[in-house]
């Protein structure tokens, strides 16, 4: 007898490594926008001199942009 060997699919294990290309990824960020934060810490001597707090919204502005009310039907 033959031994069968199961290999798991894509559907079975979501963890499964799937190549995605960058375009597609670009493409799912715009649509969708990702907010970027940090924080950045000047200190000398463990004592803070400047910090500074950033935060940058990434979206295209067909996502963020209200729709038209030329769209909008009465």
């Amino acid at each position: 007898m033959g031994v069968n060997t199961v290999v798991p699919s894509s559907a079975d294990d979501p963890l499964t490594y799937r190549p995605v290309a960058l375009v597609d990824l670009l493409d799912r960020v715009l649509a969708t926008g990702v907010v970027i934060t940090g924080d950045i810490t000047l200190a000398i001597a463990d004592v803070d001199l400047v910090r500074i707090s950033l935060r940058a919204l990434i979206a295209s502005v067909g996502a963020l942009a209200p729709p038209e009310l030329s769209e909008v039907e009465p």
